[in-house]
C-alpha cells in the first residue's frame, strides 16, 4: 500500500540548545561517537584539499597565509583562528558547546596528522581526486557534525552572532565573512585555485543534501524534551 503523507515519519529537525540543554537532550552514545568522527574527517579533508594543491576553502586560504607567516603548521594556526575567534563570540553574546570547543582542538590536530601521513600527488589526475574526494568529504564531515546537535563550530557562531546583531541574512553575512577572508589570506600569500571555487558552490547543498539522514532525532526521547529549548529558532551549523 503506498505511503500518505500523513504516515511519513518527519524529518528531524535541528534544535538550538544551550551547553547543558544539548547535554541533557539525550542520545549521547550516538551523538558523541558522531561528533566525533566528524570533526576528525573535517580535518581530513582539509588536508586532502592541501594535497590536492588546487585551492583551499575560504577560511583555509587564510590558515594557509597565516602559516606561512608564523613558525606554526596549518592545524596549529587553525587551532589557534578558532579560538581567537572565540573571543568575538563575547561581544556577540553565542554560548558555546561541547562541539565547539571540541571543533577548535579537534579539526587543526586531524588536519596536521593527515597532512603528515598523506603525500602530494603526482599529476593533475591525482591531485583534482584529492581535491574533489576533500570537498566531498567534507561536506559528509559537516553534516555529521552538525546532526549530532551538540553546538556550532567558532566560525558559524561568528557568522550567527553577526547577523543577528546586525539583521542581515545568513547568507549574506557568510558570503561577507568567506570574501573577506579569501582577500585577507590572498594578501598573506595564502593558497586560492579552482578548488575554493568548488568549494564555495558544493558545499552548502552537499551539507544539506545529506544533513537528514544524519541528524540525531532528539524528539526519540520524550522524557527528555523539557531540556529542548525551541525558542531559540533552528540551528545553524559547520565549522
Amino acid at each position: 500500500m503506498p505511503t500518505t503523507t500523513a504516515s511519513r515519519r518527519p524529518r528531524p529537525a535541528l534544535a538550538d540548545l544551550g551547553p547543558v540543554a544539548q547535554l541533557r537532550a539525550g542520545r549521547l552514545g550516538r551523538r558523541l561517537p558522531q561528533l566525533a568522527v566528524g570533526l576528525v574527517l573535517y580535518g581530513v579533508s582539509l588536508a586532502m584539499m592541501v594535497r590536492g594543491d588546487l585551492g583551499l576553502a575560504p577560511w583555509d586560504v587564510l590558515h594557509s597565509g597565516l602559516a606561512g607567516l608564523v613558525p606554526l603548521t596549518l592545524g596549529q594556526v587553525i587551532v589557534a583562528v578558532s579560538f581567537l575567534l572565540l573571543l568575538a563570540w563575547v561581544p556577540l553574546r553565542e554560548v558555546p558547546g561541547l562541539a565547539t570547543v571540541a571543533n577548535a582542538v579537534v579539526v587543526g590536530l586531524s588536519a596536521d596528522a593527515t597532512l603528515a601521513l598523506l603525500e602530494a600527488p603526482q599529476g593533475w589526475a591525482a591531485r583534482a581526486a584529492l581535491m574533489v574526494g576533500g570537498v566531498l568529504l567534507c561536506g559528509f564531515a559537516s553534516a555529521l557534525y552538525i546532526g549530532a546537535q551538540l553546538g556550532r563550530g567558532p566560525r558559524d557562531g561568528l557568522m550567527t552572532g553577526l547577523s543577528r546583531r546586525t539583521g542581515l541574512s545568513l547568507r549574506l553575512v557568510r558570503t561577507g565573512l568567506e570574501v573577506s577572508v579569501v582577500l585577507l589570506g590572498l594578501a598573506l600569500g595564502g593558497v586560492l585555485g579552482l578548488g575554493t571555487v568548488l568549494y564555495a558552490l558544493a558545499i552548502g547543498p552537499l551539507t544539506q543534501a545529506m544533513l537528514p539522514s544524519l541528524t540525531v532525532d532528539l524528539r526519540l526521547d520524550p522524557a527528555r524534551q523539557p531540556a529542548l529549548d525551541p525558542a531559540r529558532g533552528p540551528a545553524a551549523g559547520g565549522s
